[in-house]
């Protein structure tokens, strides 16, 4: 049992990059973090949600426009001069014109729309926010599968090796005792066939190595290097009920949920302001630059619109469904959760028992191989029992070890499934993306463009 394991521990050292660097799991999380396009990419989606609110917060200030024209004209006067007697006037008239004007309008009063719409721009932004930690959630959990999927395909490699190695031994066996007559070819045959098959296996699991290398790779960044063992688990609910409780709380997809809610609830609102009427004013300053006289205007205007063929009924109509559809969609998210929460807990569950049974199977197929090995060098067994016996070994010994890294990721499954699984709560110690940073510096609408000092240093941070 000793030589098995030094030869999984080779093995794994072999599949590793040719560095001397250890890589802990801690280390691949870290990576899949900065190194995720899929996280850089929704980052961006939700500064455009932080924009988004600040439009709105823009929409609600008055807006200036200034304006400057100037004209030069010159006329020709041959065509409107008598073509009898003498010429009256100028054969040309030339003149200039230059003037200035500024504008302010200001929305007074439409239903509350403007505010409204901010509101809406608010819970949008906390919308995108709990989209963005679901899939830093599916980010590090493909991490964790990923890391701990190459580690198990190593140490399927070195079982297969291990299976190679004894099956050539037992077709040794079976030729040295076929020349003194023990046995006849058949048995030669069996082994034959038993070593062909090993080969194949091996041949698989190396290639399954591959496809869990690159599948790290796309996962994490980079080939594994070097990978360590894997650390504690990180600490579960003790209970089912209680992991539920977590989720209902604090699942990411039920805090979604729960913004579109309040994101409806707001639009139908919108939608009852469109039925009523908009006020609003205006004040615009001319000047002429030539004549120095200028002119100063102020109104205000009371709109509202009589006939519209029904539309702002339908739009109202919308909203109301759109509400109800969201609230159905923030049970259903509740219902999703809970279910995922109890499946990753009742896999757990399933994953422990398995590897209790595994353990006594392992030992139990140990001892049976070797009492058929022993019982065959005295003639009281057939090379195919030998054979089979080893067979019975080896898929014990995959099982168990399928279990225990299916038991592993599922730890970190069920803590996904109650939202627990962001680089914030399993303490990677590193700086994390900040989603006040950036919302905090546009939420005013400021008046600087997103090349202001301020938000450049932020953008570098986030570049970082």
């Amino acid at each position: 049992m000793q030589k098995f394991w030094a030869v999984v521990s080779v093995t794994a050292a072999m599949v590793a990059a040719p560095v001397a660097q250890a890589e802990t799991l801690a280390d691949a999380l870290i990576s899949a973090y900065k190194t995720s396009h899929l996280l850089d990419r929704n980052q961006a989606v939700l500064r455009a949600a932080d924009e988004d609110a600040a439009v709105a917060l823009a929409q609600l200030r008055p807006v200036i426009t200034f304006a400057t024209q100037a004209s030069w004209t010159k006329l020709d006067n041959a065509f409107s001069r008598p073509v009898f007697g003498p010429p009256i006037g100028p054969l040309y008239t030339e003149s200039t014109d230059a003037s200035a004007a500024l504008t302010a309008s200001f929305l007074i009063y439409a239903g509350g729309r403007g505010q409204m719409a901010v509101e809406v721009a608010k819970e949008s932004v906390l919308s995108t926010r709990a989209a963005l930690v679901n899939l830093e959630q599916q980010v590090l959990l493909d991490a964790v599968s990923a890391y701990v999927d190459v580690r198990l395909q190593a140490e399927f490699v070195a079982l297969r090796q291990s299976n190679v190695r004894l099956i050539s031994q037992e077709l040794q066996a079976a030729r040295d005792r076929f020349e003194v007559g023990e046995v006849t070819l058949t048995d030669v045959s069996l082994a034959e066939a038993r070593r062909a098959a090993a080969q194949s296996g091996l041949a698989a699991a190396e290639g399954a190595l591959e496809v869990a290398r690159e599948r790290y790779k796309a996962a994490i960044g980079h080939y594994p290097n070097n990978l360590q063992g894997l650390p504690r688990l990180p600490k579960a609910p003790n209970s089912e009920e209680a992991a539920k409780a977590i989720a209902v709380r604090n699942h990411p997809v039920i805090n979604q949920a729960g913004h579109e809610v309040r994101i409806a609830d707001i639009r139908v609102k919108i939608a009852e302001a469109a039925f009523l009427p908009t006020v609003s004013s205006s004040v615009s300053v001319t000047e002429d630059w030539l004549s120095g006289e200028g002119n100063a205007v102020a109104g205000i205007t009371f709109s509202d619109t009589i006939y519209q063929g029904g539309e702002r009924s339908a739009l109202y109509r919308r909203a109301l469904s759109s509400k109800e559809a969201s609230a159905a969609g923030q049970l259903q998210a509740v219902v999703d959760v809970t279910e995922a929460v109890g499946q990753a807990w009742s896999n757990v569950i399933v994953q422990q028992a398995s590897i209790q049974a595994g353990s006594l199977q392992v030992v139990a197929a140990q001892k049976a191989f070797e009492g058929v090995r022993e019982e065959a060098t005295l003639g009281a067994r057939t090379t195919l029992d030998v054979l089979n016996a080893e067979q019975e070994l080896l898929n014990a010994r995959a099982d168990k070890l399928q279990s225990e890294a299916s038991r592993y990721v599922g730890i970190y499954q069920l803590l996904s499934s109650m939202g627990q699984l962001t680089a914030e709560q399993l303490n990677l110690g590193i700086t994390t993306y900040d989603p006040d940073a950036y919302y905090n510096a546009v939420k005013k609408a400021p008046l600087t463009s997103t090349r202001g000092k301020r938000l450049d240093n932020i953008l570098k941070k986030i570049a970082k």
